[in-house]
């Protein structure tokens, strides 16, 4: 499998998920992933890369193919993301904030899945595989926190999810995404434990929960299943 966003929270924890079921995996992140997990034999290449730079894009893309050798790809997680705010931290909003800022937002959480989708889909037909990209419940419904910007670009990525499967059916390839609400990791906002009345479930979820979900759409338990986005939000979408 390939994973981007693999040095913490919800990528990692896939990471995990994947190689304790004896999965290879070769991840991607700015950072180093922990020493600990460098002793996994089955965290077996890891590349340090901003996707949302072009450039480094096609490196690390051109990388772990070098890496795959020619061997089928059964796996393609598009977990990286961004949510940026303005200079004085408040929500990236329409009215303010640089535009910079939201190509930035688009080129990773957009773009970067379509470019790697793209440069993986030879692997991933080889090995009938299955793409998983990491949307946001911010995508379906304005969310407090979340940035507009944000949410445009998962909103985006979930329409391209749709259209992915489509195309990507006729390489025998299934494209499913994966909604979480609010995990907890290193991205939640303060303010965050505010929500959890507004949560059916009454509990901020765990990486594991979203690992999970994205395991189980990536093995043959899920083979029928394609375009489909699952909410991992505890029930906070139905609200």
């Amino acid at each position: 499998m390939v994973l981007t966003g693999a040095s913490r929270g919800i990528g990692h924890a896939t990471v995990r998920r994947f190689t304790e079921s004896g999965w290879r995996a070769v991840t991607c992140s700015r950072e180093a992933v922990p020493l600990e997990d460098r002793r996994d034999p089955n965290w077996s290449h890891h590349i340090m890369a901003d996707l949302a730079d072009p450039a480094q894009r096609d490196r690390f893309v051109a990388e772990a193919n070098r890496a795959l050798d020619g061997a089928p790809l059964h796996a393609l997680v598009n977990n990286a993301g961004v949510s940026l705010k303005t200079p004085f931290k408040e929500r990236l909003g329409c009215l303010n904030g640089d535009l910079m800022a939201w190509r930035a937002v688009f080129e990773l959480n957009f773009f970067a899945p379509l470019v790697l989708a793209r440069g993986f889909a030879a692997a991933l037909h080889k090995g009938k595989g299955a793409i998983v990209n990491v949307t946001s419940i911010a995508g379906h419904a304005v969310h407090p926190f979340a940035g507009s910007a944000y949410s445009s670009s998962k909103a985006a990525l979930s329409a391209l999810t749709r259209e992915m499967a489509v195309e990507f059916a006729e390489l025998g390839v299934r494209v499913n995404a994966v909604a979480p609400g609010e995990i907890q990791t290193a991205m939640l906002s303060p303010e965050t434990e505010e929500l959890i009345p507004r949560i059916p479930l009454h509990r901020l979820g765990q990486p594991a929960d979203v690992a999970a979900t994205i395991f189980y759409l990536c093995t043959a338990e899920s083979s029928y299943v394609t375009g489909t986005e699952i909410f991992v939000t505890g029930g906070q979408h139905l609200f």
